[in-house]
């Protein structure tokens, strides 16, 4: 089973979690692709507007369910060696899914003045259509 992530390609924050994401999972379970790439969310029936609302995590094996922003990084931790007790512990501390749905909108929507703008867009080592064994750089 695969996960595509879409992630901002030009947000520095965005990028970073993403190359902890590769380094993590080696092309395993996740491949990527950058909200830039119109022609590539176009194959998922996503819009830059989709985007504007964070990232997006799409199950490969079942196209329309799909997770976004907070949501879509919960589902991210489940999915990870052990994530899933991390991900169940923040959950059932009351408050803290509406709390960390507030912070991820204030980073989404300041991610830039926050973090910073790349230059260039970053294209993942294991962009999506890629096997573990054949993509990375």
């Amino acid at each position: 089973m695969r996960y595509h992530v879409i992630y901002d390609g030009n947000c520095n924050l965005c990028v970073t979690l993403v190359q902890v994401l590769e380094n993590l999972d080696k092309g395993q379970l996740f491949d990527y692709i950058p909200m830039q790439d119109e022609d590539a969310l176009k194959n998922f029936g996503v819009t830059s507007q989709d985007c504007e609302m964070g990232m997006i995590l799409i199950d490969g094996s079942l196209p329309e369910r799909r997770w976004q922003g907070s949501d879509a990084a919960e589902e991210i931790g489940n999915l990870l060696p052990a994530g899933d007790v991390f991900v169940s512990a923040y959950r059932a501390l009351p408050g803290m899914k509406w709390m960390g749905d507030r912070v991820y909108e204030q980073v989404r929507d300041n991610r830039y003045s926050l973090f910073g703008k790349r230059s260039s867009t970053y294209k993942s080592a294991y962009p999506v259509g890629c096997s573990a064994t054949d993509c990375q750089s």
